[in-house]
């Protein structure tokens, strides 16, 4: 009966584990194939490690559309933006061990200058608080000034004392790149290391993270990185790297899945790689303890998850009872994923090469489900539908701006009462011209960006930016007594949620 008993359970392990690796070795690339051309997605690398060793790490695409014989492979680098926090959180959750910080000194202590608006939060906020986004600022508040833009690090710093909170201090999650950047330029300060170096000496270098830099120059020349795309009006459009050097903390490394899955396998191996300790456990389990609730509702399409927080640069969530550990990643044509499992003894990276495509998220969780030997569910398929009625939805009411901007309506104003210089507390000045009977909006700190406007009713004007990024928006004066007195900026979500008002200063 034991007998039978073992060769049943026997037979039901090997079971499972055939289904399991049945899509990872018989669907992967198909599916991958099959789903880049639904999304259009020119370029996509993925790097999956379970039990200690790499079992997959490969491109797929191309790198330049023009040049289709510019193939992905392993080692070609894209931006992974946000993914670099967890580097960062790391790199601070280090010092502590260390003792040569705490976790829950106060920023102030580091930096004296350091002020928040709120006069509390300056002098109670912890190098903690920047790293789990619970500063009181809405998500992506600030970026307007800080994403792109011609700022140092620490003008970026210094500016959070312009941002007016959204929320009370510690009283709700909010993501905050200047947050990040801040605990990052801590490092310097107890180190006399810059963050960059930190990164290279204590990481990448024990890591053999070879071709993994934190530099706009690093991923501009070379030779065998993913140039950026996103989609405009469902058309692929290239566009320039982004510079977020100044934000190098919270967004500016470029790697590789080959060099990713060395980071996951010293993840996954408690601290070391390839039997060198690299960090204390201690240091991992750090980053990975819950801070902030990011949110505590079940999803209908995902019933067995039920919250998710943020530990310092990784959200943590559960998932058919396992706990999750990932981030994403976006920057200017690329969106990007890494994703460890302790329990599964798995990790996940995914790198795309255009900001229009939710099939990183999809193939991250195609991938659980299979090491899970859950039932097959088509996660591209349900995120596309969901996505394209949203981007329908969009391009109808661009249809309806265009066609209420084809009408020619004259503004309350002559163009002329428009025209000057408008400045913002958090962002500074923006300059709006009559340039041959057209208006358009220049950004002292964004010296690339054009926003050109054309009336459609009363004192609101449609906003094309020369930056697809920041996407078409209404642009509204404010007008009393015949006189121009603010003009509200809106760009795309993907940079900031919040509003500008810009008052008119000349």
């Amino acid at each position: 009966m034991k007998k039978a008993l073992l060769i049943s359970l026997s037979f039901l392990s090997l079971s499972a584990l055939f289904a399991q690796n049945a899509f990872m070795t018989d669907s992967l690339d198909k599916y991958i194939q099959r789903e880049m051309k639904k999304w259009k997605v020119p370029g996509l690398a993925v790097a999956v490690v379970k039990d200690g060793k790499v079992i997959v790490s490969k491109g797929y695409g191309i790198r330049d559309i023009t040049k289709p014989e510019e193939k992905v492979d392993e080692n070609t680098l894209f931006q992974i933006a946000s993914n670099s926090k967890a580097f960062t959180a790391t790199s601070i959750a280090l010092l502590a061990y260390q003792k040569r910080l705490s976790l829950n000194d106060k920023v102030t202590r580091w930096m004296p200058g350091f002020k928040l608006k709120d006069p509390f939060a300056t002098e109670d906020a912890r190098i903690r608080d920047l790293l789990c986004h619970r500063l009181g600022f809405e998500t992506f508040q600030s970026d307007l000034f800080n994403w792109g833009g011609d700022q140092t690090r620490k003008e970026i710093i210094a500016n959070l004392r312009n941002v007016e909170p959204v929320y009370s201090f510690r009283s709700h999650y909010g993501y905050c790149n200047a947050g990040f950047l801040t605990a990052g330029e801590i490092i310097p300060l107890v180190t006399d290391t810059t963050w960059d170096d930190f990164l290279k000496y204590h990481f990448f270098q024990p890591l053999k993270m070879n071709h993994t830099s934190t530099t706009w120059n690093g991923i501009h020349f070379d030779k065998n990185a993913c140039l950026p795309y996103t989609l405009v009006e469902g058309n692929l459009e290239g566009m320039p790297f982004v510079n977020v050097d100044n934000l190098g903390p919270a967004a500016s490394i470029n790697s590789s899945v080959n060099d990713l899955s060395h980071w996951l396998l010293m993840q996954l191996d408690s601290g070391r790689y390839e039997g060198k300790r690299i960090v204390p456990f201690s240091v991992l389990q750090t980053t990975r303890t819950s801070n902030t609730i990011v949110h505590d509702q079940s999803n209908p399409y995902f019933p067995s998850k039920h919250f998710q927080t943020y530990g310092l640069g990784w959200f943590l969530e559960d998932y058919n009872g396992i706990k999750i550990i990932s981030h994403d990643g976006g920057s200017n044509g690329f969106v990007t994923t890494t994703c460890v499992i302790p329990e599964l003894n798995l990790g996940i990276v995914v790198l795309t090469n255009t900001d229009a495509n939710n099939l990183f998220g999809a193939l991250r969780q195609q991938i659980i489900d299979a090491y899970m030997n859950l039932p097959y569910r088509d996660y591209s398929a349900f995120y596309y539908k969901r996505e394209s009625l949203a981007q329908q939805k969009d391009a109808d009411d661009l249809k309806k701006e265009r066609q209420l901007v084809a009408l020619k309506n004259k503004p309350d104003l002559d163009l002329a009462s428009y025209s000057g210089k408008y400045h913002n507390a958090v962002y500074g000045d923006i300059t709006i011209k009559d340039e041959k009977g057209k208006l358009n909006i220049y950004f002292s700190h964004h010296p690339n960006l054009i926003g050109h406007l054309e009336p459609r009713e009363k004192s609101s004007f449609l906003c094309t930016y020369s930056d697809p990024e920041y996407a078409v928006k209404i642009i509204p004066f404010t007008v009393k007594d015949n006189k121009v007195i603010s003009v509200t900026i809106t760009v795309n979500s993907f940079i900031d949620f919040m509003p500008y008002e810009f008052l008119k200063s000349e």
